[in-house]
């Protein structure tokens, strides 16, 4: 009865997060022109270990939404959408390095081990410029983003955010965390 249970929950929370995401698909037409939504959903009912993920990412706030199709392979990509760094993932360290470093007043988490645990990861500069195409995201906070590993060597880690009309792309230690920073990530099915 358990198992039952527990797959009917699955299930309903597939449905709904489907809903949302349609709702969403129809709000935002111009992040996704040409692309129909039907077509969307039958990909993600096919990969329902992907709908887990956006599940992830909705329930912590990114607001995931269709950005890109990619004809060749025939694969749909989802970004965090949310007007602001996910409230849920925010005040969190670049990446576990970074978290273990701190000696006192640890954030809770790092944003590159929480990606991997929500099975997603974290936009690069060229993912984050391309989202900023679609609107204007972060105009109050801000998001790390994929740092290249020689800047990483150094102690230090990228992000993101759009101030007076542009795309800044900044530096940090990798340790600092902020109650306005967080991270978006992307999804590919």
């Amino acid at each position: 009865m358990i198992q039952s249970k527990s797959l009917a929950q699955n299930i309903m929370n597939q449905d709904s997060l489907l809903l949302i995401l349609k709702e969403r698909f129809e709000s935002f037409p111009n992040r996704h022109k040409g692309i129909k939504w039907n077509i969307v959903e039958e990909k993600l009912r096919k990969n329902p270990d992907k709908i887990k993920i956006l599940l992830k990412m909705e329930e912590s706030g990114g607001e995931p939404d269709v950005v890109l199709y990619d004809k060749k392979s025939n694969t749909f990509t989802f970004y965090d959408c949310s007007a602001e760094s996910p409230t849920g993932r925010r005040s969190f360290c670049y990446d576990k390095e970074a978290l273990q470093s701190r000696k006192e007043n640890k954030p809770k988490n790092n944003a590159i081990e929480f990606a991997k645990s929500m099975g997603s990861k974290i936009l690069n500069e060229e993912e984050y410029r391309h989202l900023q195409s679609l609107g204007e995201f972060d105009k109050k906070t801000s998001s790390w983003i994929e740092t290249p590993s020689q800047i990483r060597k150094l102690g230090g880690a990228l992000f993101c955010d759009f101030r007076y009309g542009t795309v800044f792309v900044y530096h940090n230690g990798a340790e600092s965390y902020y109650a306005v920073r967080g991270f978006r990530t992307s999804i590919t099915v």
